[in-house]
């Protein structure tokens, strides 16, 4: 459901870039469909603030819609690129957006 790659170049974190992402993740054909601005916070803290790509697929097994967005890697200048299916719990951007969070999270806290 949540996956993410680290990329750069010219377009990193823009639309094309984005675009690749998803299709390269899922191995489907997607199609540009909004942009929807996130806002996620935590205890009255902003998380993560930014814009969320919303591609149709087609080809698909599973899905018919994909959320697609980038953030920079700390320290680098590359950045790291989300694309998470519109599957179970995730029904919008901002599921998507929280779902992505959450088990960045978990992976975080199941280091060595």
């Amino acid at each position: 459901m949540t996956n993410s790659l680290e990329g750069s170049g010219p377009d990193a974190g823009g639309l094309a870039s984005i675009h690749a992402a998803v299709e390269t993740q899922h191995e489907c054909r997607a199609v540009h469909r909004d942009i929807v601005r996130v806002r996620e916070e935590y205890e009255g803290q902003p998380v993560w603030d930014g814009a969320v790509y919303v591609f149709d697929l087609t080809d698909h097994p599973t899905a018919e819609v994909a959320y697609g967005w980038s953030d920079p890697v700390p320290g680098t200048d590359r950045r790291r690129f989300y694309a998470v299916l519109h599957i179970g719990p995730v029904d919008s951007p901002e599921t998507a957006v929280r779902a992505a969070i959450v088990s960045e999270y978990r992976g975080s806290k199941s280091g060595p």
